[in-house]
């Protein structure tokens, strides 16, 4: 039997998202079209890939090895992608740049701008999400957040340290460490950084009354009262409703980083892109650390 990397990709992509319905949606065809190549792999192999059950399509334990090497053939084909994209990338063109909605929001437009303006000809495409995009699969060429590592397949620069406070209403009284207070607690994946892992060890579950993947988000909320939250202080200083309240949790913090995936970082206008996004962001670190 001759593999065909595009049957395997729809094998891959329903192992991943665990049904039909998800694959369909990742590889942007419907969902007969699915059905019919799984089907078609499954018959031309002679074998079952998947035990269909009520949660989903979930891969056979004896296939797991098909479904492996159908990852190893991806990252293969990811790889040669990228590699070409790197031999014929002009100076000027298309970046796509990744970035949490708070950064995209109160730190990235003023440098974005500045650096467009000295490159008229570069096109920035700012993509605003909380979620970690696949650099890997060119969904983004650059990505700029805080995180306390990088991925071993990315590279990049460590440009400023982020550090977050506890934030509750202004005016609403003087800060108390033990008193009965309304927690409202990071989402999603905020939930499993530094904040999100402080709170899982430190606030009990019942303590906390609302959550939010957004730091923007939870900022509002408690702005509007609905409890105190601990927010990067570039977010929460510069908002008047918030008063900062110090010493009631232990200082935290996260590395910002402007990095891009290994097979892209020596791209003339990724890595030039990247060198200025970091030194704009070193030239502006005192705004990640508060206003004092």
């Amino acid at each position: 039997m001759r593999e065909n990397w595009d049957d395997l990709r729809f094998l891959l992509a329903v192992a991943e998202e665990g049904s039909v319905s998800g694959a369909a949606r990742r590889l942007g065809v419907n969902h007969a079209t699915v059905l019919r190549r799984i089907a078609s792999y499954e018959a031309t192999a002679g074998v079952e890939i998947f035990d269909r059950t009520a949660q989903g399509y979930q891969v056979a334990p004896a296939q797991m090895r098909v479904i492996e090497a159908a990852r190893e053939v991806d990252r293969a084909v990811q790889s040669v992608g990228r590699m070409l994209q790197g031999a014929r990338a002009p100076l000027a063109g298309e970046v796509r740049i990744t970035s949490t909605d708070s950064l995209c929001q109160l730190a990235l437009p003023p440098i974005l701008s500045a650096i467009q303006a000295e490159a008229p000809e570069l096109r920035i495409e700012l993509i605003c999400t909380n979620a970690h995009l696949d650099l890997g699969r060119t969904h983004a060429e650059l990505t700029v957040r805080p995180a306390e590592r990088l991925a071993e397949d990315l590279v990049g620069e460590r440009v400023a340290e982020m550090r977050f406070a506890l934030y509750r209403p202004a005016g609403g009284g003087a800060p108390d460490a033990q008193g009965p207070q309304c927690w409202l607690g990071p989402a999603g994946p905020l939930a499993r950084a530094v904040v999100g892992r402080w709170m899982d060890a430190n606030v009990a579950a019942d303590a906390i009354v609302a959550r939010a993947d957004s730091f923007l988000v939870l900022s509002e909320m408690a702005a509007g009262g609905q409890g105190q939250a601990i927010l990067p202080r570039i977010v929460g200083d510069r908002d008047p409703r918030l008063a900062r309240c110090d010493g009631v949790v232990p200082p935290l913090a996260a590395g910002v980083w402007v990095a891009s995936h290994v097979d892209l970082a020596a791209i003339p206008r990724i890595a030039a892109l990247r060198r200025a996004i970091g030194q704009a962001l070193m030239d502006r670190a005192d705004v990640f650390q508060g206003s004092g």
